[in-house]
């Protein structure tokens, strides 16, 4: 699924390509095509995320004028040549010269501004978010006994960070992800600005790149790393490779359904 970041940087996109213009909206596939007869046509007025969730805003006059998204495991957004129509299309925002193609998401929905302010106010603070509180964030950890391996993809506490963040923050930090929330302390400052700093390198970007200067495949003379996700990391998917810090395998075990992997001598247990 895919991390906040990617979120922040289609809705970037969006509003670069379309704000302010009244683009053909279409459902190629027809699954999407009454709700999007109500507002093709109409001016993009914005689109902005949440964590991992976008919404796309037109001016139509009804009240439902909200594209609500949520890409799931296998959806897609490319922005693509007017020409371009292969594959199931739920949703198409087409403009003068390239077009917004959304294939297969976990959902797609016509909202109203007052469905936004639910489906929003069910979910945590987001690091990549000019508004965000992470006051908030920090006085539920300090209550909590639950590991901060478990907290940080708690999307009810912190929208948008995912397995890759949670797993590259705490091993940058030198945090076991098996310490309790509670016993964090001070260290949620860093916790914190380590994940706003990664996330908007990876929304400029559009890759995950983690490791420090001195552990880049040239600094190390290694070999870059190959991976669906791209980008070099310390730990995520390196399991029983050598950590690039102290050369200790990289362990893996799943927690709460998802596989977390870390360095047991650079981040030890509490």
């Amino acid at each position: 699924m895919p991390e906040g970041h990617v979120i922040h940087r289609l809705a970037r996109e969006l509003r670069t390509h379309f704000a302010d213009t009244t683009p053909e909206v279409s459902s190629p596939q027809g699954r999407f095509a009454a709700q999007a007869s109500l507002i093709d046509g109409h001016r993009l007025v914005g689109a902005q995320a949440f964590g991992k969730h976008l919404f796309v805003e037109f001016d139509s006059p009804t009240p439902e004028r909200i594209v609500y998204i949520h890409l799931g495991l296998i959806g897609k957004l490319h922005f693509e040549p007017l020409a371009e129509t292969k594959g199931q299309i739920r949703l198409r925002i087409a403009g003068e010269d390239v077009a917004a193609n959304l294939r297969g998401p976990q959902w797609c929905r016509l909202i109203t501004e007052e469905d936004q302010g639910v489906a929003v106010g069910k979910l945590g603070e987001d690091p990549l978010r000019a508004d965000a509180d992470p006051e908030r964030v920090r006085a539920k950890v300090a209550r909590s006994n639950r590991s901060i391996g478990s907290l940080l993809m708690d999307q009810h506490l912190l929208a948008g960070v995912g397995n890759i963040f949670r797993a590259e923050t705490l091993f940058r930090l030198g945090i076991s992800p098996f310490m309790p929330g509670r016993e964090l302390g001070e260290r949620f400052d860093a916790v914190w600005e380590d994940l706003t700093g990664l996330m908007a390198y990876g929304v400029d970007h559009g890759r995950i790149d983690t490791v420090r200067p001195e552990h880049t495949p040239e600094a190390m003379g290694r070999p870059p790393r190959k991976d669906d996700h791209g980008g070099e990391v310390y730990v995520y998917r390196r399991a029983g490779m050598p950590c690039h810090v102290c050369g200790t395998p990289i362990l893996e075990k799943v927690m709460e359904g998802r596989n977390l992997f870390w360095c047991p001598t650079c981040q030890p247990e509490p």
